[in-house]
């Protein structure tokens, strides 16, 4: 694999660093700050809803520039809303730092994703799609538990100070390492000519299939700490090695993911998706037992994050050639399923369900994103055989012709 992968992963590390650490340190910010709970979970909220902007927004308008320029002046905006979360004087700054640092979240990843793809035969753009987001599974592996025990002994705002660092080394890692790339042809960069991808009906299921998808796996991990210590009865202080545990199963599942979406697409994402489904089932009938909550962890992590690097290259094969925004557009879905799984979890607990009821609610999800999912590859394969179908029938008519000139 090329080693500008390592500068794209980099990137990926410091942004999922940036998405998720906040997640161990809101009782010191809120402290801080003298917010409420409610408050201080806009750096979450409020992230989450400008990745959405991000990836779409900014992504049809940095089209037409050259992609390693647009990933250079995205990386500079990352080390800004980094940097200006470290310092912020006050809460209100703190949120505008988070806000910038989110924007170039979805664009990055759509875009590097698009990237990532073009620099390795067709046969290994899945696997060069996993190794980008293998820096956000690593992020999630060591970056969080460690990120949030270093903000704990220091300071929060020594944590953004050292995301700051690491988003400048990834910084000089896409300067020095991406190869140079020319701006897209004129006529080709348009955002008219990039809407041509949502023609079409399979990028539309894929998307579907994210946000179903990516939600109820999210939908369950978002109050994974109240399961972990209301129902397995864990003591608190496991919660962030346990989480290491669920980082784990996703570096493995994006790992395995890229490469069985390498030699089949649509097979790898129904295994994946159907598995999920199971795994959120068992998780849920076994959540008061520790042992088999542990294996659910790793088993949900690694089901659940070995449906992106296949997702993002179906939406990106299907997209009439207009990859950028659609991949762009992926990505927003992946954060869209992530808040309304989180939505609809939250709901079922405030209604008394119990803190199983977000796990069983991922489930039913996920089966339906295995249904959507059915559906879309049944619907390629008709397209596949119609597309051929001409060419054969032409063959066979031809046939008939030679036959009967010799006749």
């Amino acid at each position: 694999m090329p080693i500008s992968l390592i500068a794209l992963a980099l990137g990926g590390f410091g942004i999922g660093l940036t998405e998720f650490v906040i997640m161990g340190l809101l009782p010191e910010v809120a402290a801080d700050f003298a917010v409420t709970p409610a408050v201080v979970g806009w750096l979450i909220s409020g992230y989450a809803l400008s990745v959405v902007v991000g990836a779409l927004g900014l992504t049809a308008a940095v089209n037409r520039f050259s992609r390693k320029r647009v990933l250079v002046a995205l990386m500079v905006l990352f080390i800004v809303g980094n940097l200006l979360s470290a310092i912020a004087p006050t809460y209100g700054i703190m949120l505008s730092g988070r806000i910038i640092a989110a924007l170039c979240h979805g664009a990055f990843f759509g875009i590097g994703a698009v990237v990532a793809a073009s620099l390795v035969p067709e046969n290994k753009k899945a696997g060069a799609i996993a190794i980008m987001f293998t820096g956000l599974t690593a992020a999630n592996v060591l970056g969080v538990p460690f990120g949030t025990l270093f903000g704990q002994a220091f300071g929060w705002r020594s944590t953004f100070w050292a995301i700051t660092a690491i988003g400048v080394v990834a910084l000089l890692g896409l300067v020095f390492l991406l190869p140079a790339m020319a701006p897209p042809r004129a006529g080709t960069a348009s955002l008219r000519q990039e809407l041509r991808a949502f023609r079409s009906p399979q990028v539309w299921l894929s998307i579907a299939v994210t946000v179903l998808g990516f939600g109820g796996m999210f939908g369950a991990f978002t109050y994974i700490a109240f399961t972990l210590t209301e129902v397995a009865g864990f003591a608190a202080s496991m919660v962030p090695w346990l989480l290491v545990v669920f980082g784990v199963g996703l570096f493995a599942g994006n790992v395995l993911g890229g490469k069985l979406a390498d030699r089949n697409l649509d097979a790898s994402l129904l295994a994946f998706l159907g598995a999920l489904t199971l795994v959120l089932v068992f998780f849920a009938l076994t959540a008061a037992n520790p042992i088999a909550t542990v294996v659910s962890l790793i088993l949900m992590g690694g089901f659940g994050f070995g449906v992106v690097p296949g997702l993002q290259m179906r939406v990106m094969r299907y997209a009439n050639g207009a990859t950028t925004l659609a991949s762009g557009a992926n990505i927003a879905a992946f954060n869209l399923g992530n808040a309304l799984g989180a939505g609809a979890g939250g709901s079922l607990i405030a209604s008394g369900l119990g803190y199983t009821a977000p796990i069983w609610a991922g489930a039913a999800a996920a089966l339906v994103a295995f249904l959507v999912m059915a559906l879309a590859a049944a619907g390629a394969r008709r397209r596949a055989a119609a597309s051929a179908l001409p060419t054969d029938r032409g063959q066979h008519e031809e046939s008939r012709s030679e036959v009967a000139a010799r006749a």
